[in-house]
This record gives C-alpha cells, structure tokens and sequence, in this order.
C-alpha cells in the first residue's frame, strides 16, 4: 500500500491549487483573457506529480477550488440547464476531467524531461570517450 502522505508533494498541489483559484479570480474580475492561464497551477501540480496516475489524481484534486469558484458565481451567473442539479454536476464532471487531462500533461511533461536528461547524459558521456578514442589511436598511428 502506497503512503500518500510521502507520495504526495502537498505543497505543491496546494500551491497549484491557490495559483489556478488565484487566476480564476483575476480574470473573473474582467480580465477574459487570464482564463487560459488557469492551467498553469494545474500544470505544476501534475509536474511535480510522482507519475501519470498521481498527475491525474492530483489535477482532479486541484480543480476543485475551481467549482467551488464556479458554485459561488465568481465564473459568472448560470443560467438556463446550468441551473439544474444535473447541469451544474456536468459542469463539475468537466472541470474535473479538464483537471485531470492537464495534471496527466504535467507528469508526461517531467517524464519525457528526465529521458531527455539520461539520453543528454549518454550523449555527452558517448561523446567525450569517442573523442579521446581517437585522439589516443590517432597518436599510435606511425608516420610513413
């Protein structure tokens, strides 16, 4: 059984949290165009995720002050089926699903960064003993 409480990197996911709620906020304020950047805090919470199931578990977690924000009007007045009990659970289901999309592309996100940290490694490591290879055969090569 895993243990969550060393799994989890909760100041990330709370600070992940605060900066998504943060720019909802902000944008809600006027600003239309600082919505897109609300998935940044997502993104760093899924970043500093330990995989791709944590990433998603931990999006969808870090979403939630996101329907919060959405039940209180901060996202603007609901009108029309989004009044219903069954608009506002579809609304909270996307959010939620979104979160987990964009904590899943964090994680993939440091993924492919370290493999591309050991492939730079091997790189370089190939690199220097290739050059030394050469300088040392080209050193034994008698002149004619």
């Amino acid at each position: 059984m895993p243990k969550i409480r060393t799994d989890i990197n909760w100041k990330s996911l709370i600070v992940g949290a605060a900066i998504s709620a943060a720019i909802v906020i902000f944008a809600s304020k006027g600003y239309d165009l600082l919505y897109g950047f609300t998935a940044i805090g997502l993104l760093y919470v899924g970043y500093e995720a330990k995989n791709l199931k944590y990433g998603a578990i931990l999006g969808a977690i870090a979403s939630t002050p996101i329907i919060i924000l959405l039940l209180q009007g901060t996202l603007g007045e609901m009108s029309g089926f989004y009044i219903t009990d069954l608009g506002i659970l579809i609304m909270s289901l996307s959010i939620i699903l979104v979160g987990m999309v964009i904590g899943v592309v964090g994680a993939w996100i440091k993924q492919s960064r370290e493999k591309a940290k050991i492939e730079y490694k091997k790189q370089q490591k190939s690199g220097k003993n290739k050059n030394k290879k050469q300088k040392s055969t080209t050193k034994n090569i008698p002149k004619n």
